[in-house]
């Protein structure tokens, strides 16, 4: 399985997440901790996106293979500074593309995505969900995979409602169809952050006007709480930098 990670606080180097901390993305990449049998090392592509403004549209850098071999990011990851990020590594599921974009995380606009996880039986288990999706929607997917089709389906669910609703319907009905499948989705827009626990990790660390929600914790920060399996958190910064962290059950159907 892959991992991610979402940031919203005061602006930082992108390196204090992606390489900095003790458990850092990077070192996740190679030695994680709790992958629930979904593997061992995410060797298949990684990305991060980023806000060089608030409230504008997210940048985005992605590549295939090995997120510890890329010196480039590495080195501008130092001065890359935002307080909005979204970052992942991939370990990508048997017969799923290794090409740069299948590799999170996904844009439109100010949205990032990204999914850890994947869809059982694909790609039959769920067409009848793809076909709910504009023609135009399937035929500009990213790639031929679970995650491009899994954040195809909540785009189309954005301007229904809040972020929470639409990430939690998509979970709902994609584990309704393919039973069994793991769907930790994560989505920002750089003022909200979203996330998903559907049979695998996620926690979250709230404080100092910050909050951090990553797939396993990044440090050893008592603050760091366990999102139980089967919830839909949503976190966001509020007046003078208040954060707030709600998290509700999505229902199993």
């Amino acid at each position: 399985m892959c991992r991610h990670l979402g940031y919203l606080g005061p602006a930082l180097p992108v390196s204090a997440l992606v390489y900095d901390a003790p458990h850092s993305l990077v070192r996740q990449s190679y030695a994680p901790a709790d992958m629930r049998g979904g593997g061992t090392v995410n060797v298949d592509g990684y990305g991060v996106g980023w806000y060089p403004a608030p409230g504008g549209p997210a940048l985005r850098y992605r590549r295939t293979g090995t997120l510890w071999s890329d010196e480039n990011l590495a080195a501008l990851s130092r001065v890359l500074v935002s307080g909005a990020v979204l970052a992942a590594v991939r370990s990508a599921t048997v017969g799923m593309p290794v090409v740069e974009t299948a590799c999170a995380p996904f844009t439109d606009g100010t949205w990032l995505f990204s999914h850890n996880g994947r869809v059982t039986d694909w790609p039959g288990s769920v067409a009848d969900l793809a076909k709910s999706l504009p023609v135009t929607d399937l035929l500009t997917l990213d790639a031929p995979t679970d995650t491009a089709l899994l954040w195809a389906l909540v785009r189309a669910r954005l301007a229904a409602g809040p972020p929470a609703d639409a990430v939690a319907s998509v979970v709902s009905e994609v584990a309704a169809a393919a039973p069994g499948s793991r769907l930790n989705l994560l989505l920002t827009n750089g003022s909200v952050l979203v996330g998903t626990t559907w049979t695998h990790s996620l926690w979250v660390r709230s404080g100092d006007g910050a909050v951090t929600v990553s797939s396993e914790p990044l440090d050893d920060d008592p603050r760091w709480r366990e999102i139980p399996d089967g919830h839909v958190v949503t976190a966001a910064l509020g007046p003078d930098n208040a954060t707030t962290v709600d998290v509700r059950p999505i229902g199993r159907s």
